[in-house]
């Protein structure tokens, strides 16, 4: 028998009420016998995102999770800091705090690495038939808009290595869209190099290179509503774009998300609004700088301003 949680022999049910327990709706009760199947699981809210943090984890303000990239100190009963979060505990689960998140949920997810899978999410009928000619048969799940193949083991995630392709597994989570069919088969080399391939940057073109440092465009004004100076800003994002282009070989799409989501964090607690489309803007042009294409840095900004919102 398969180790996978997919994979087991039982059929997807949806438990009763435990004796002495509250009739719990229906979402909790999935996510139940997902912790039953040893699946982390944690709530989304609308648009397939993570509930928010609550004001003493913003911004990571608490030193995020224990298990996440940089271990930290909190340990905050609510269901924050997105798939660090997970948990297959079900007093963690219908716990309070977390009772209170599942009433404005909208679906169940997990965190594949915390069930030992790789998810490689397919969002179109392109990407689908792409898979079924170059990548091994495995666990296979329909979604709303293609297919999530499910593989034994863990690697690193990767956004867009291929049109309609992301790589779900560590510090990542998926949406539960069910057992599926088939057996998860061992993680191929091959998906394994769709990441390599995503963390290389193609030789520049020369087309929409820059070489000014980011010392224009956002401004502070009455309008903005942002609690920063002007200098505050600019320092981070000057940091953000030197990080970036020090990436000349790999990486700088991965490091433009991560600089977007740094200074996305810096704003959570701003009036608002803080015109970051303007940082944005500087962002992905020093991805471009070192040959990451626009299309691509553009995504991965608007990724990293959406994590942290």
């Amino acid at each position: 028998m398969s180790d996978v949680p997919f994979s087991l022999s039982r059929s997807h049910r949806i438990i009763s009420p435990r004796e002495g327990h509250y009739p719990f709706p229906p979402i909790v009760r999935l996510a139940l016998d997902l912790t039953d199947r040893a699946l982390p699981v944690v709530p989304l809210r609308d648009g397939k995102l993570p509930v928010g943090n609550c004001r003493a984890c913003t911004g990571n303000a608490c030193g995020g999770r224990p298990n996440m990239k940089f271990p930290g100190p909190c340990e905050c009963p609510r269901p924050c800091h997105g798939w660090a979060a997970a948990t297959s505990n079900p007093s963690i689960v219908t716990s309070p705090h977390w009772l209170r998140a599942w009433r404005e949920a909208e679906a169940v997810a997990y965190h594949p690495a915390g069930a030992k899978v790789t998810v490689l999410d397919l969002d179109s009928a392109d990407a689908v038939d792409w898979a079924r000619a170059a990548l091994p048969a495995t666990l296979t799940v329909p979604t709303t808009r293609g297919e999530h193949w499910i593989y034994r083991g863990v690697m690193r995630s990767a956004n867009s290595v291929r049109p309609g392709v992301d790589i779900k597994s560590a510090m990542a989570y998926a949406r539960w869209y069910g057992t599926g069919t088939g057996t998860a088969v061992d993680l191929p080399d091959a998906v394994r190099a769709l990441a390599a391939k995503e963390d290389t940057n193609p030789a520049p073109s020369g087309e929409g290179l820059v070489s000014s440092t980011p010392d224009g465009g956002w401004t502070r004004t009455t309008d903005h509503g942002c609690r920063h100076t002007e200098r505050y800003v600019q320092t981070g994002l000057a940091r953000g774009v030197e990080l970036i282009r020090g990436r000349r070989k790999s990486g700088a799409g991965s490091q433009a998300f991560g600089a977007a989501r740094f200074l996305a964090a810096q704003h959570t607690n701003c009036p608002g609004p803080c015109d970051l489309d303007t940082l944005g803007d500087q962002l992905i042009d020093a991805a471009v700088h070192v040959g990451v294409p626009r299309d691509y840095a553009t995504r991965a900004v608007a990724r990293g301003f959406n994590t942290a919102a």
